[in-house]
């Protein structure tokens, strides 16, 4: 019987960083299966180089990591810009936050993610080094092999930036949990009146089927259209799947509740939601294109702290 051979130490260098990997990649890119690519990549430049040279392979990889994300990023700049509706970050499945990484869960949300869209490849790189994972402008600078003071300006352009977009809300975690399980339950149970009091006033509802499955090709905005939109949604056809073969789980999606859909054969669509200072929903995230669904529908759980 053949021994499994063991992992080499450099091997295992890679897997003791392979998921803070991910974690940027994923940020840096909005998708899984973008940021699984850039990780193998990494791991390939990692098998060829010079070990003898490296004294940090924790900042050696991240540095490859950012490049060759920010590198993909671009490439996709053009097919995001032409692409049918609204553009949505891919979901993911994740463990449910605690108290201690509010900042994470803030960090990997739909919310955030849709505003670092509007950023370039290097801004969003640079924010996501510094504001999510605390690295210094100078190891920035030599991640992205740029001048500090140029990485301090555009880290400067992209905070600004993203405050200006994303109102920071510290609306309690528990409630978030709890105003989503009522609002699944409303929806599920067609109980319009419990949607209007848990929707703000303003709320938004964007959905994304990428031109894939026929969804609303411009945001849904406005409390009595969003929830009269969520009451039908017991009792319509939905993707050639009638109400009684369609299944729904409340789950982790982002660090945060979030809600999957599921046919007999396939997942269908994925919820997430953001809050207003008064814990309502304010924003809705549907993800319904099925080149979007392959991380949801593996079941794996990222780990993204």
């Amino acid at each position: 019987m053949t021994q499994p051979q063991q992992a080499g130490p450099d091997q295992l260098a890679f897997q003791q960083y392979r998921a803070l990997l991910f974690s940027v990649a994923y940020r840096i890119l909005g998708t899984a299966a973008d940021a699984e690519d850039a990780v193998q990549d990494a791991w390939l430049k990692w098998s060829a180089a010079d070990r003898s040279q490296v004294a940090d392979p924790k900042a050696y990889l991240t540095r490859i990591v950012s490049n060759l994300a920010m590198d993909r990023l671009r490439s996709t700049r053009h097919q995001r810009e032409t692409y049918i509706g609204p553009w949505l970050p891919e979901p993911i499945l994740t463990g449910p936050d605690t108290t201690d990484s509010v900042a994470t869960a803030d960090s990997v949300s739909m919310a955030l993610l849709v505003v670092l869209e509007t950023l370039s490849p290097l801004e969003r790189a640079i924010f996501v080094l510094h504001e999510v994972f605390a690295f210094s402008y100078a190891e920035i600078a030599q991640s992205v092999e740029r001048s500090e003071s140029a990485v301090r300006q555009a880290a400067h352009r992209a905070r600004e930036h993203v405050q200006a977009r994303r109102p920071r809300f510290t609306a309690d975690r528990a409630r978030q949990r709890d105003v989503t399980e009522r609002f699944f339950a409303a929806a599920t149970g067609g109980d319009i009146n419990t949607l209007m009091e848990l929707l703000s006033p303003d709320v938004t509802l964007w959905t994304d089927g990428g031109g894939k499955v026929r969804q609303a090709l411009k945001p849904v905005v406005g409390l009595e259209t969003v929830a009269k939109w969520f009451a039908t949604l017991g009792t319509v056809t939905y993707q050639g799947i009638e109400p009684g073969q369609m299944r729904a789980e409340l789950t982790w999606i982002n660090h945060g509740p979030g809600v999957v859909f599921r046919g007999p054969d396939r997942v269908i669509a994925t919820l997430t939601f953001d809050f207003d200072q008064e814990g309502r929903i304010s924003t809705i995230h549907n993800v319904a294109n099925p080149d979007k669904l392959h991380a949801v529908a593996d079941g794996t759980r990222h780990e993204l702290s």
